[in-house]
């Protein structure tokens, strides 16, 4: 009897009877152990395959309308390219500098240094609203030319696409609030502290997916007329 009571001892794999302790309460092993998977590279990862999930939509909805732009301009006798309203260069600097901001305060995160990654993603969000408010004043510099969504296909297009990019834009920026509301909240354990750092590159990839798109855009509407 002794022995049968050996060998099954000897069966359970280690961690799951009295060393169960040697994990979180999410099945994960702690303090370095081997053979579990690790929490950080878990949420990290199920995050980043959301957003990519996310912006699949997305790359599908400018894709149809990109091909609706070049096939209307290049088929229709009522196309009259307008003029591009000069402060789009101003937010084109704009977004793409809040990239390397928001960059800065990714990579603060991850060591720790929460008073710097707060304070970049402030400067982010407000880089990000500057965006956007400069976009309204390209819509005024174009209503003061007389330039409407129904004036003509180019500048029916020019209104569609900023402002689809605009409203994906503002849902960056709630993300980024989001982000900072987070920054409040106590974390415990490793398993809350690796998912704020998945939460950080997930609305990083879609921060930095806008800012390159709307560069494409801006070469779109200036250059393909």
């Amino acid at each position: 009897m002794a022995t049968t009571v050996t060998n099954t001892e000897s069966v359970i794999p280690q961690g799951l009877g009295a060393g169960s302790g040697s994990r979180g309460g999410n099945g994960f092993r702690r303090n370095g152990g081997k053979g579990g998977p690790d929490p950080t590279r878990y949420y990290a990862d199920r995050y980043r395959l959301g957003m990519y999930v996310a912006l699949a939509g997305v790359v599908m909805l400018f894709t149809a309308l990109t091909s609706a732009y070049i096939v209307r301009a290049a088929s229709s006798n009522d196309w009259r390219p307008i003029a591009m309203p000069s402060i789009l260069w101003l937010s084109t600097l704009v977004i793409v500098v809040s990239s390397f901001v928001l960059e800065t305060a990714r990579r603060a995160v991850k060591q720790q240094r929460d008073g710097v990654y707060g304070r970049w993603l402030i400067i982010t969000t407000l880089l990000g609203i500057t965006f956007l408010a400069s976009q309204l004043m390209a819509w005024r510099q174009l209503a003061r030319q007389g330039v409407y969504l129904s004036s003509n296909p180019h500048s029916s297009f020019f209104y569609l696409l900023t402002a689809a990019h605009g409203v994906h834009l503002l849902g960056g920026i709630l993300a980024l609030g989001y982000l900072l509301l987070r920054t409040r909240k106590t974390r415990d354990g490793v398993a809350a502290e690796s998912k704020r750092v998945g939460a950080v590159d997930a609305v990083s990839i879609y921060w930095h997916f806008m800012d390159g798109l709307w560069v494409y855009l801006f070469l779109l509407l200036f250059f393909w007329k």
